[in-house]
């Protein structure tokens, strides 16, 4: 496992991005040399937690933010999948969306917008279906909202 690194407890790739000639990232081949350096276990998983956010917002785009594979929706964050020493992990802007399937995921650790699992006990595909969805209608509730008036208080 040459090209990972263990840094604040995410599987992290030290490797080179693949450039283009015009200068943009190939996401898609960084999210497949991070999931290509984790041990099988953890790689099926989040290959199929991967698979399960594409079917569940098919307009998802893949990027890498901040070391882990990150979604990103309308130009904002879906969520982020990753894998530590102990665990795989689902989280990143989906803080009131796990309090709102708390119940549902009481048998996983949870913290604020984090949702921990091993690859022997995956999240259920419809609850990765209802999670995203939630997310998904969030996103979109946010651009609905700035759409029409503004939302934001000016300072000063």
């Amino acid at each position: 496992m040459s090209q990972a690194s263990e840094v604040s407890g995410l599987m992290k790739i030290d490797s080179a991005k693949q450039v283009n000639p015009k200068g943009s990232l190939h996401a898609s081949a960084d999210v497949d040399a991070y999931l290509a350096a984790l041990p099988a276990d953890k790689q099926a998983a989040l290959q199929k937690l991967r698979k399960q956010i594409h079917a569940a917002a098919p307009g998802a785009v893949e990027t890498m933010s901040y070391g882990v594979p990150t979604f990103k929706l309308h130009g904002k964050m879906l969520v982020s999948i990753g894998a530590a020493k102990k665990h795989c992990a689902l989280y990143g802007g989906i803080g009131e969306v796990v309090a709102a399937y708390a119940a549902a995921l009481k048998d996983y650790s949870l913290s604020k917008g984090t949702i921990r699992f091993t690859p022997e006990k995956p999240i259920p595909a419809a609850l990765v279906e209802n999670l995203i969805k939630a997310r998904v209608a969030q996103i979109i509730e946010a651009g609905l909202d700035r759409a029409g008036k503004h939302t934001r208080k000016h300072k000063g």
